[in-house]
């Protein structure tokens, strides 16, 4: 009550049914595979049409890039979303060649130096995507710093991105402090909600700062 008035109470947004979420997170890979999948069928159908046997060459050359760029990101959304269900600790090695599979179709680089021998599903799931993250940041190419360090019961994650015009959506720091989305675009606001709810059922925190032509993401995890 203000000066003798009625206010009306603040009311937080309710929070998005688990069945919203995973309709927006299927719709984000939906999203990632179309395009090489709809890039290997526009390379059949220029093998098929008998007026363009001249171009044979380019249809086969994007077939072969499409198909390794729909490989690499169905390998990298198994773990990164799905996270292997049948494991429950993974080698930074084998998490280093799936997000190297991301990068090699992006203009960022990416920088792997992920020091634990092992990490739990939790933190898995966090460095994949968070150095995704990072290159899709870097829109113009610069280098994403991936890290990651046991310090006794606890993982330590952080995962730079350097490059010129380095930039993170609005929708993205909302879904990392696990807000709904408001205005912007699903695609990017619910991978960042996504890291926000399994970080949080895991007990670990994440966070973001952003600077000129820097990015900086931030995540603890129990070990």
């Amino acid at each position: 009550m203000i000066d003798g008035e009625d206010t009306p109470e603040l009311t937080a947004p309710a929070p998005l049914r688990t069945a919203e979420v995973a309709a927006y997170l299927a719709a984000r890979m939906c999203h990632d595979f179309i395009s090489p999948a709809s890039a290997i069928v526009s390379g059949l159908d220029l093998l098929d049409d008998p007026s363009a046997q001249d171009m044979r060459e380019d249809a086969m050359n994007l077939i072969a890039s499409s198909a390794r760029k729909l490989a690499d990101l169905l390998a990298f959304s198994r773990v990164a979303f799905g996270a292997s269900a049948s494991a429950e600790t993974f080698d930074p090695r084998e998490l280093h060649k799936l997000a190297q599979g991301v990068f090699n179709h992006m203009r960022a680089e990416l920088d792997w130096q992920v020091e634990a021998p092992a990490v739990n599903k939790p933190a898995a799931r966090a460095l994949l995507n968070l150095a995704q993250m990072a290159g899709a940041a870097l829109p113009t190419g610069g280098t994403a710093k991936v890290r990651a360090v046991a310090q006794g019961a606890t993982i330590a994650i952080a995962v730079e991105a350097v490059g010129p015009k380095a930039r993170l959506r609005p929708e993205v720091l909302r879904g990392l402090r696990g807000e709904p989305l408001g205005e912007g675009l699903h695609g990017h606001w619910v991978q960042a909600y996504y890291v926000h709810l399994f970080l949080g059922d895991a007990q670990g925190r994440v966070f973001a700062d952003v600077n000129e032509e820097k990015v900086t993401f931030a995540a603890t995890t129990p070990a």
